[in-house]
């Protein structure tokens, strides 16, 4: 009986005829074949660009790349690049994300999402990837309400705020990402601000860098129906850390920059640490065989091929 891997099943998908040659990328190679729909003057265009740019930068092909994503307005986002992609469940994109990284450590795996999809929805899953440490970069578009169904509170709604479902206001206190990630294991942890792309660029480079769980919280405001936290509310209120010498390695006071909100909200690198070793790492499945896309299948050739060609 011959066995073949799933690389050897799966034909290599061709280079289109325009493709750049090695040492030939551009900005553009990363733009997707769709035009983005969100609505004019929403932080997620500013995300998107600053992910395509740190990609460049970074010299990443676009084969070596997956961006997955869960539900809503942001999670449109794999639709918007050019890499491997992979819209998903509501809250499950890192559980996705997951099952990806562990089959294949070559990829550099990117989730986005919102807060209501990661912080509410997927918050089991956001809990438990911080402890795992698993090697993947998660980029959550915090606009702080439910954008795609038009203006409920979500997870990071501060405390009063006013809502579709909440018109006399909230009476619940906001989910602070930052802390919560802290103590839930994650091993890079930042926030940027779409009002401030090439900070936010340095940020997604240095998190994709990471060997390690990487979370980008990014103030992304919804001009629709966020009224609250604007541009305006945010511009004079958002402090770099870097530019105020920050140690990102001192956990209490990353902790303590964490809580800030209010007259100062501070953005950049909050915490990063180094010696923690991946859930692919410590996996022993892993060690025996390698990543499980390059191991044989177990079973006929032809039956493999039969079978990728039905889910295909």
């Amino acid at each position: 009986m011959t066995t073949a891997t799933i690389s050897e099943v799966v034909p290599p998908v061709p280079a289109p005829a325009t493709a750049p040659q090695p040492g030939e990328l551009t900005k553009d190679t990363y733009k997707g074949k769709i035009h983005p729909d969100w609505c004019p003057g929403c932080g997620d265009f500013s995300v998107l660009s600053a992910l395509q740019t740190a990609l460049f930068e970074l010299g990443l092909k676009p084969h070596q790349v997956a961006v997955i994503s869960g539900i809503g307005c942001s999670s449109n986002l794999p639709g918007f690049i050019n890499t491997y992609g992979m819209h998903t469940l509501h809250g499950r994109g890192i559980a996705v994300g997951t099952g990806l990284k562990l089959a294949n450590h070559d990829l550099k795996v990117i989730c986005t999402g919102g807060d209501g999809d990661g912080y509410g929805i997927g918050g089991n899953h956001f809990l438990h990837i911080m402890r795992r440490n698993v090697d993947l970069t998660y980029i959550v578009m915090d606009n702080q309400i439910y954008g795609l169904t038009t203006g409920q509170v979500s997870p990071t709604s501060v405390k009063g705020m006013k809502t579709k479902t909440t018109p006399h206001g909230s009476v619940e206190n906001p989910i602070n990402p930052i802390p919560l990630a802290m103590v839930g294991g994650a091993t890079y942890i930042a926030r940027a601000f779409s009002g401030k792309q090439k900070h936010m660029v340095e940020i997604i480079k240095g998190a994709i860098q990471h060997k390690g769980f990487s979370l980008v919280d990014v103030f992304s405001p919804c001009v629709t129906y966020n009224k609250d936290n604007t541009y305006q509310w945010f511009n004079p209120r958002v402090k770099i850390l870097e530019e105020q010498g920050h140690d990102p390695t001192d956990f209490h006071k990353a902790m303590d920059k964490g809580y800030m909100w209010g007259d100062e909200i501070p953005i950049g690198l909050f915490w990063k640490r180094t010696d923690l070793p991946t859930l692919e790492d410590l996996e022993p499945v892993l060690h025996e065989g390698g990543p499980l896309a390059y191991r044989k299948l177990g079973i006929p050739e032809d039956q493999a091929k039969a079978l990728i060609a039905e889910l295909m």
